[in-house]
């Protein structure tokens, strides 16, 4: 193989340009061309993230950042297809009377299991058995704030929850981080988010629930895919760079990632049939993630690389600080994808102030540091919550809306979802877990 041994810092400008593109397709593709996107989104991600691939297989030569890159990206990739595979098979018939307190307490529930099973796997799991106990009283608003609240801001509390702070577990940040650090968070967003809806969910009258409880409240089909769920959360903690007795190639271990999609497979082979036909169960939405999260992945690496030079060089950024990353990421997380949303903005904070982004180490002594903990606090929340700003902001957002879509319940467009529910509801609390908790 022949390689023009240029020097592997050597990035030029124009290479980034395939991940802002890739970035802008994913908002604008499923909602200015649907159809043409739908059936070409596979092409466009694999060829914009090959372009970046070759460019360092053949012009750098960087097979070592090729190879960081495909690990990380294995690792995402297992857990969330483990994830909504495994929940795909559970099914929850709801015989609960429906009242805002029932409702509200759905909604908890979905924000505690966001974290255990991801927000994806929550929103799946959990989506039908809300829409059929508000069935006779359905209106917009539930949705929404069941995508607030179980979709996005539910999960902000351990890596497996939302997709953005399992890249920074990968990348250093220690699983019990999110947990001890932004919980106080996470409890006062969800109590005032909790509040708005029990306040306009008793004013909804719109017709007379009629499904009264009888005998059982909660039945659910597909219980034994529930056993499977634990032993994916748990190989979680089969961390190699913990653990250092796993098997490995070059530094990096698969017995994680290889575990959690055979206990996936497992779980698919034995599941209920009955919960998956029910959940209307199919491969799509991961599908979906998988290619669109090969070119991120791939793209990502000049565009990364860039930025850290343009931070290092002196001069370039004059000062950071907690409430610039803290908007700076909420403003991407809304408008494109809150994953690299979190991980553009956490590099740019560790290459700030001497660090890197490529040494776990490092991004743990970050994150610990009294004084740098605030920064990570800051990406971290705001990437998260601010998922919930636009329906692209967060993968599970869409996937609610075309379930919701499916059952012929008609959702508000896109502007309609931020103008009148995110603007209205959701950043005025946003603004205040700023001024509270970042500021």
């Amino acid at each position: 193989m022949l390689f023009l041994n240029i020097a592997q810092d050597t990035i030029p400008l124009w290479l980034s340009a395939p991940f802002v593109i890739l970035l802008l397709l994913i908002a604008a593709g499923p909602i200015l061309f649907k159809v043409f996107w739908h059936q070409y989104y596979k092409h466009i991600a694999t060829c914009i993230g090959a372009i970046c691939l070759l460019y360092y297989l053949f012009i750098l030569g960087d097979t070592h950042k090729i190879q960081h890159t495909f690990f990380e990206y294995f690792s995402f990739i297992a857990l969330l297809s483990a994830l909504y595979t495994t929940t795909g098979g559970i099914y929850i018939r709801s015989e609960v009377k429906t009242t805002p307190l029932a409702n509200v307490t759905l909604l908890t529930l979905g924000a505690i299991l966001a974290n255990v099973i991801g927000t994806t796997g929550a929103s799946v799991l959990l989506i039908r058995p809300f829409l059929r106990m508000n069935q006779h009283r359905f209106k917009p608003y539930l949705v929404i704030f069941f995508i607030f609240i179980v979709s996005n801001v539910g999960g902000a509390l351990t890596p497996i929850g939302d997709p953005p702070l399992f890249l920074g577990f990968l990348k250093g940040v220690p699983f019990e981080w999110t947990l001890i650090h932004v919980f106080p968070i996470w409890l006062f967003t969800l109590g005032i988010l909790l509040t708005i809806f029990l306040v306009l969910d008793a004013s909804n009258k719109t017709a007379a629930t009629t499904n009264q409880t009888s005998g059982r409240l909660i039945k659910i089909e597909g219980g034994r895919n529930l056993l499977w769920l634990l032993a994916i959360v748990g190989s979680v903690f089969l961390d190699p760079a913990k653990l250092t007795w796993l098997p490995s190639i070059q530094g990096q271990s698969f017995i994680r990632e290889v575990l959690q999609l055979t206990l996936a497979y497992m779980a698919y082979r034995t599941a209920d049939r009955e919960a998956l036909y029910y959940n209307r169960f199919n491969f799509e939405p991961i599908l979906e993630v998988i290619f669109i999260f090969f070119g991120i992945f791939f793209s990502m690496m000049p565009a990364l690389q860039f930025l850290e030079k343009y931070v290092a060089t002196p001069g370039n950024l004059n000062s950071l600080s907690p409430s610039l990353c803290y908007w700076a990421t909420g403003a991407s997380s809304s408008l494109l994808d809150n994953a690299p949303a979190y991980l553009t903005m956490l590099t740019t904070s560790l290459t700030y102030y001497g660090f890197s982004i490529n040494d776990p180490t490092q991004v743990s002594a970050f994150a610990l540091s009294e004084h740098y903990l605030i920064y990570v606090k800051a990406i971290s929340v705001s990437a998260v919550f601010f998922g919930a700003m636009t329906y692209i902001g967060n993968g599970p957002n869409f996937m609610v809306k075309s379930i919701v879509e499916e059952s012929h319940k008609e959702m508000p467009s896109f502007v309609a979802y931020t103008l009148k529910y995110a603007m209205v509801y959701l950043l005025p609390v946003l603004v205040l877990v700023w001024y509270l908790f970042i500021y």
